[in-house]
C-alpha cells in the first residue's frame, strides 16, 4: 500500500472538494503526478529566465510565476494521493509515479533557481543533490524495513515553500530590499535560500538516517 506523507490539508473541506472535482474530470492519480512535475519544471525555467530578463517588471513576473508553479506542484502532490485513495487506484505503479516526478521537480526548481538572478549555479546543483539524497535516505530506510520517515526540518514541503516565499518576495519587494552577498556581492537572496536548503537538507538526511538506524536496531 502506498505510504503517504502526512499533510494536514487532506482533512480540509477544500481538499475534499478539489478531489471530487478532479474525479469528476476523470483525472488519474498518475496524470496528476505528471502535471505536478510539469509545474515544477516550469518553475525552474521561470527562475532561470530571471537572469536573462534584465530590469523592470519582467523578472518580477517570472519570480511570481515560479512561486505560483511551485504551489501548483505541491497541490498536485496533495491531490494525486487523495484521488488514488478515493478512486481505489492505489498501486505499486502509482508509488513509482509518486516518487520519480518529485525528484525531477526538485532538481528542476533548485537548479533553475541556481541559474536565476542572484543565484549561484553551484549552490543550485548542491541543493538539488541534497534534496534527492534526503528522499534517497527515506527510500533506502523503507526498503530495509524501517518506517517511512518524512521528517524535516528540510523535507520537500519545507524546501519548496521556502523557495516559493523567496520568489514571491523577489517578485513583490522593491529592488532596494534585495540584499547582495558572496563573491563580489553577486549572490542574492535566492542564493542564500539555496544555501539554507543545502544545510537544512544535509541535517534532515542525517536525522532520517539516525532514526532509521535506531528503528532497525530494535528489530
Amino acid at each position: 500500500m502506498l505510504e503517504r506523507r502526512p499533510i494536514a490539508a487532506r482533512n480540509t473541506r477544500w481538499a475534499a472538494a478539489g478531489t471530487r472535482w478532479l474525479l469528476s474530470l476523470g483525472m488519474s492519480p498518475n496524470s496528476i503526478s505528471v502535471a505536478g512535475m510539469i509545474a515544477g519544471i516550469g518553475a525552474g525555467l521561470a527562475f532561470a529566465s530571471t537572469s536573462l530578463a534584465g530590469d523592470g517588471i519582467a523578472p518580477r513576473v517570472l519570480w511570481l510565476a515560479g512561486a505560483l508553479l511551485i504551489e501548483l506542484r505541491l497541490l498536485a502532490n496533495l491531490f494525486d494521493g487523495m484521488v488514488a485513495v478515493e478512486s481505489g487506484r492505489t498501486t505499486r505503479l502509482g508509488e513509482l509515479f509518486n516518487e520519480v516526478p518529485d525528484r525531477v521537480s526538485d532538481a528542476a526548481v533548485l537548479v533553475g533557481a541556481g541559474y536565476g538572478a542572484g543565484g549561484d549555479m553551484t549552490l543550485g546543483f548542491a541543493a538539488a543533490t541534497v534534496a534527492i539524497f534526503v528522499a534517497y535516505v527515506r527510500a533506502v530506510a523503507k526498503a530495509s524495513g524501517a518506517p517511512s520517515d518524512f521528517s524535516g526540518p528540510m523535507a520537500k514541503p519545507q524546501r519548496m515553500q521556502l523557495m516559493a516565499l523567496t520568489a514571491a518576495f523577489l517578485g513583490f519587494a522593491p529592488s532596494g530590499w534585495h540584499p547582495g552577498w558572496g563573491p563580489g556581492g553577486n549572490w542574492g537572496l535566492i542564493a542564500a535560500t539555496l544555501a539554507v536548503i543545502v544545510a537544512g537538507g544535509t541535517f534532515t538526511a542525517a536525522r532520517r538516517a539516525v532514526r532509521a538506524a535506531r528503528a532497525l536496531g530494535t528489530e
